[in-house]
């Protein structure tokens, strides 16, 4: 039995033989007699020791009270002390975890904005955005992976451009007269001119420098010398063909078409082996003495090829194609505000600006900044390409109302196609890899790979659909992020206004000398050529973030339970795989890949 339990029963006996003994008392003092003889009167000494074990009681109950309310108040003040800790902290804690805050409410409000509408369109990442800015606020102090910024540099550096050697004499052109005219943006061109180089070559024909058909989706009439240095080009390739500006006078009078010599990429196929232009073009080329090739654009193969056919396709895109003074001045300026804080000049700056690259070590001169770099990623992410994947970015049926009524417009037989033949589903072109990365999920890639949210960002591209608010997410984790828009003024910009290949070029400028480069969609030319000019120059130092579409996918579309450790796991063993260095695969582009003999040399 407890000590209190005896306590209590204690007091109790104690209570009864008060109640007891006073009731003798009292009795004994008014009895008869008899009475008094039956009820014998209580000793004064036994009352006084009665009352004062009643004064001890009451002294023992006031000092029970007394150390309860001492507790209560100890407890309380526990209490106060840890609330007052607690609110120092984070109070001192506000200041250096600002971002954090300030990182979460701005991504809440940019999602708000998402939702304004278009809810499902934009809001499906909304809980994958949340983890993103929570695992980068977390990670402020953390250091970034080791690989994100390099390349494996062993095998990287292994390669040394080499496409700059000739092997054989100057080709006569003694054949006739090949007109290109190249279809596309900038890029779909430039690989349009190298292919006609080695046209000109393999036919033994003298090729007018190539022209821009004017396309309704570009909508850009800027021609070769707009973007090009010719005389540069032409000088540079004369020791492999003949080239010349214009058509001799005797051959601009005559009707192409009406003669036979007009070819267009419909009737050539998809990469066309040697061999179909042998058979196919040279003759017509020999009877009428020209060929007009119209819309011509990726329409020779890569492989089988000859040895020196291949590095001449090389030695034309890495060499011979020098952007125009105009666009490499301008592009200096791009660099020069990119690379404020750098203390040298970039090693693709003189192959990309020319001479304008000395004006970058002037003004980076005299200051003592720590270096910094810079990311760039190229978001392939215009109408044109979201409307001709067929995919579906969950904006419903407004969405897909609209991406209808413009390939009506601009893919007519895309368009016809998907009407009268059954298609794959958006579900399964979508797991198949082949839909490009929205917006919000290059920003979730780039956050699960380890970038931190100081990371400068450089965004190429053009409109992007669904306009700015849908960059939101990717500014709201990457505050230091710009596009050439802000780094140049409107004054600046203007030469190139209206001339998409023009602001294409200085795009292709600023992702190509960046310390890393990600792309969005393997797909994309600029992508292609961008990635393939650093590995080119890069000399093993110039990573770039190719991401596996197919298997991203997959992960993706757990987007609303995955956890973020999870999903950061994944996206890293996804992208580091695509990182491993090798030589072009057979019948790959060399424009991409041009680790292989061809175009570059083995250091061993």
């Amino acid at each position: 039995m407890s000590s209190n339990h005896l306590l209590i029963e204690s007091d109790k006996e104690h209570e009864t033989l008060d109640r007891s003994s006073a009731s003798n008392f009292f009795s004994g003092s008014l009895c008869t007699p008899s009475s008094r003889q039956s009820s014998p009167r209580m000793e004064p000494s036994r009352f006084l020791k009665k009352m004062k074990r009643k004064g001890e009681k009451a002294w023992y109950k006031r000092k029970r009270v007394k150390s309860l309310v001492g507790v209560i108040g100890l407890i309380c003040f526990f209490f106060v002390v840890n609330w007052f800790m607690l609110v120092s902290l984070q109070y001192h804690g506000r200041k250096t975890n600002d971002f954090v805050n300030s990182s979460s409410v701005s991504v809440k409000k940019e999602l708000k904005k998402f939702g304004k509408g278009k809810r499902s369109q934009y809001g499906v990442y909304g809980r994958m955005l949340a983890l993103a800015a929570h695992a980068l606020a977390e990670g402020q102090n953390k250091r970034e992976p080791k690989d994100l910024w390099r390349e494996p540099v062993v095998p990287a550096s292994a390669w040394m451009p080499c496409a700059d050697q000739r092997n054989w004499e100057p080709s006569g052109g003694n054949n006739g007269y090949i007109l290109v005219t190249a279809n596309g943006g900038m890029n779909q061109q430039r690989v349009a001119i190298c292919n006609a180089v080695v046209l000109a070559r393999l036919l033994n024909a003298t090729l007018v420098v190539p022209k821009f058909m004017y396309s309704s989706v570009w909508r850009d009439v800027s021609q070769f010398s707009d973007i090009y240095q010719e005389e540069h080009f032409i000088n540079y390739l004369t020791p492999d063909i003949r080239m010349v500006k214009e058509l001799p006078n005797r051959l601009q009078s005559l009707d192409l078409e009406a003669i036979g010599s007009v070819v267009t990429d419909v009737d050539i196929p998809k990469e066309s082996k040697p061999s179909f232009y042998l058979k196919n073009i040279l003759p017509i080329l020999l009877r009428n003495g020209v060929v007009h090739l119209l819309g011509f654009g990726n329409r020779l193969a890569f492989d089988p090829i000859p040895f020196q056919l291949q590095r001449l396709r090389c030695r034309c895109n890495f060499h011979a194609l020098q952007f125009a003074p105009k666009i490499q001045e301008t592009g200096a300026l791009l660099l020069r505000r990119l690379l404020k804080h750098e203390g040298h000049s970039g090693p693709l700056d003189h192959y990309l600006v020319g001479p304008y690259a000395d004006s970058i070590m002037k003004e980076k001169r005299g200051q003592s900044a720590k270096a910094s770099r810079y990311l760039a990623i190229h978001l392939r992410f215009e109408i044109d390409m979201v409307a001709h994947s067929l995919c579906e970015f969950g904006g419903g049926e407004e969405e897909r109302q609209e991406l209808e009524k413009y390939r009506e417009i601009h893919f007519p037989a895309l368009a016809h196609l998907k009407k009268t033949t059954k298609l794959p589903s958006p579900a399964e072109i979508r797991s198949e890899g082949l839909c490009p990365l929205t917006p919000e999920e290059a920003v979730l890639m780039l956050a699960a790979l380890g970038f931190n949210r100081k990371t400068h960002v450089f965004v190429a591209g053009a409109q992007i659909y669904g306009g700015t608010r849908r960059l939101g997410a990717l500014n709201s984790l990457y505050p230091y992020l710009v596009t050439k828009e802000n780094l140049l003024s409107a004054t600046e910009l203007e030469p190139f206004k209206n001339f998409s290949s023009q602001l294409a070029a200085l795009d292709f400028i600023g992702c190509t000398a960046a310390n890393a480069f990600a792309m969005t969609d393997s797909g994309s030319q600029l992508s292609s050529l961008v990635s393939g000019y650093r590995i080119y120059y890069g000399g093993g130092k110039m990573p770039t973030i190719r991401p596996n579409k197919r298997r991203l996918a997959a992960i993706f579309v757990k987007n609303s339970t995955i956890e973020w450790k999870v999903f950061e796991q994944r996206v890293r063993k996804a992208v580091r795989q695509t990182k491993h260095i090798q030589s072009r695969p057979k019948g790959r582009s060399v424009y991409r890949y041009p680790r292989c003999k061809e175009c570059m040399c083995p250091t061993d």
